[in-house]
C-alpha cells in the first residue's frame, strides 16, 4: 500500500471513529492522534534499521514533545488505527496492536520488566480501550475485546471479552455489545462498562 492510500485510509478512520471529525482537511490539520501515528510509521521503519535507531528515538521524542503521544519505534501498530484525543498516552517497546484499534486519552500499554525481552502487551484486531486504561506486561487482549475506562490489565482477555475494574476481569462480551466502534449509529462508549 502506498503512502497516499495508507493516509486516506488513517483519514477515513478517524471519521469513522469520532463523531466530532468534521472533515478530512481539519483532521489532517488538528488531530494529534493522526500525527503521532503518522510519526510512528516514520520511526518505526527508521527503528528496522539498527543503524537508525538513533534518529528514529530522537525523531519519537519530538513527536511526543508536540502531541502528548509517547509511542516508541519499535512498538508494531497495525492498520487503521485511531487515538482519540491522545494525550498521556504511553506505547511501549514490544507492543503489539492489531487492526481497527481504538484507544482514548491516557492509555498506558507498559512493560513490568526491566528484562530485554516481550514485555509489553499484544492487542488483537478491533479492540477499544477506554480512557486511563493501564494494559501491562506481556499479555494478550484477544479481538473484538473492550476494556473500560481507568482499568489496570495485568491478564490475558479472551477474544470478545468485556474487561474492567482495578485489577481487572473480564467477561464474555453479550451479543449487543459486539457492534463494531466504527459504526456511529452502533457506538458503544466503552466508559459504560465500569
Amino acid at each position: 500500500m502506498n503512502f497516499l492510500s495508507r493516509l486516506m485510509e488513517d483519514l477515513n478512520g478517524a471519521r469513522a471513529h469520532d463523531p466530532a471529525a468534521r472533515g478530512n482537511v481539519e483532521n489532517f490539520l488538528a488531530y494529534s492522534g493522526l500525527h503521532a501515528i503518522w510519526m510512528h510509521r516514520l520511526t518505526h521503519r527508521l527503528w528496522r534499521n539498527p543503524r537508525l535507531r538513533l534518529p528514529a528515538r530522537l525523531i519519537s521524542q519530538f513527536a511526543r514533545f508536540l502531541t502528548g503521544i509517547e509511542i516508541h519505534p519499535g512498538a508494531t501498530i497495525g492498520r487503521r488505527f485511531f487515538i482519540d484525543h491522545g494525550m498521556g498516552v504511553v506505547i511501549g517497546e514490544t507492543a503489539e496492536i492489531g487492526d481497527d484499534v481504538m484507544i482514548y486519552h491516557g492509555v498506558t500499554l507498559g512493560g513490568r520488566s526491566l528484562a530485554k525481552v516481550k514485555r509489553h502487551p499484544t492487542i488483537g484486531d478491533r479492540v477499544v480501550i477506554g480512557a486511563g486504561a493501564k494494559v501491562l506486561g506481556p499479555i494478550i487482549i484477544g479481538a473484538d475485546s473492550a476494556i473500560g475506562a481507568n482499568a489496570v490489565v495485568v491478564k490475558d482477555a479472551p477474544e470478545g471479552s468485556i474487561v474492567t475494574g482495578i485489577p481487572a476481569s473480564n467477561r464474555p462480551r453479550r451479543p449487543e455489545e459486539r457492534k463494531p466502534a466504527v459504526d456511529p449509529a452502533e457506538y458503544i462508549d466503552p466508559a459504560m462498562w465500569i
